[in-house]
């Protein structure tokens, strides 16, 4: 198999690094190969811009990143470090995406790395999201460190279910995309805790690694799900956990609380 570890963390020796570190590890001994893009020491641009685009453009007089994306990948017209990494993830059958929560998202560095890789024509096009995502075949994970405790991130914390929060790189990035999106694996506040609990949360994530085969992905409903408005079909239970079918009588509360249950257990341990 074929691994790519996207990082985005600034501190090479921070507990992002060793989850990193890991990883490399353990993929490389199950007899994976193992491509790391570092992106704070490439000093990646997290900009998406003219730059981007090399050679005749689509339309010289108005920027319009979508078309101009689409554009240059049809007549090869990227830029060569976009290229590059887009090369990476072509190869990958699992990309990990290895970061620490800021501002209840991923770092921008890593944003950006999202907006000009997975550029249009390349990681999406008309008619092909979602189930028939480019990446179809794919699988992605996120592996994350956070500030604060695990209890925050509960669905009745003040932060709100860590599912939640990430709903918008797993749905709207990953599931868009055509990953099959595997659980994430968090580790609750690293420094805040023991170097015992530091060490159990580097073993439960190669208990991870070791087990990608048999991880069940997340849940994204099929398109035979919704009508032609792109919504539930009455009768449809919503079961993501974020979202909910009023036309099937369903409620918000409802939902998050099945989901819940479900998904117990599913994260890394709070201690040892």
């Amino acid at each position: 198999m074929n691994c790519l570890i996207v990082f985005a963390h600034p501190e090479p020796v921070s507990f992002n690094g060793a989850l990193k570190d890991l990883a490399v590890r353990e993929l490389e001994r199950q007899g994976h190969t193992v491509v790391v893009t570092d992106l704070y020491r490439m000093g990646w641009n997290p900009a998406l811009g003219p730059e981007d685009f090399h050679g005749e453009r689509a339309n010289a007089d108005y920027l319009d990143l979508s078309r101009e994306q689409e554009h240059a990948h049809a007549t090869g017209g990227l830029s060569a470090e976009v290229r590059a990494e887009q090369a990476k993830v072509t190869a990958a059958d699992l990309v990990l995406f290895q970061f620490p929560v800021w501002w209840f998202s991923m770092p921008a560095i890593l944003k950006g790395w999202v907006d000009r890789v997975f550029s249009r024509g390349f990681a999406y096009s008309a008619g092909r999201k979602y189930e028939t995502g480019h990446f179809r075949g794919k699988r992605a994970m996120l592996c994350l460190t956070t500030g604060t405790a695990s209890t925050l991130y509960e669905a009745n914390g003040i932060d709100g279910d860590l599912h939640h929060v990430l709903w918008p790189i797993h749905n709207g990035i990953l599931g868009y995309t055509g990953f099959t999106v595997l659980h994430p694996f968090a580790a609750w506040m690293p420094g805040r805790v023991s170097a015992d609990e530091r060490q159990s949360y580097l073993d439960a994530f190669a208990d991870r690694l070791r087990k990608l085969d048999r991880t069940e992905p997340l849940f994204f409903h099929p398109w035979s799900d919704y009508d032609e408005s792109q919504r539930l079909r009455p009768g449809v239970a919503a079961r993501s956990g974020v979202q909910w079918n009023p036309r099937s009588g369903q409620t918000f509360e409802a939902s998050a609380s099945d989901f819940a249950e479900r998904q117990a257990g599913l994260v890394a341990p709070t201690r040892p």
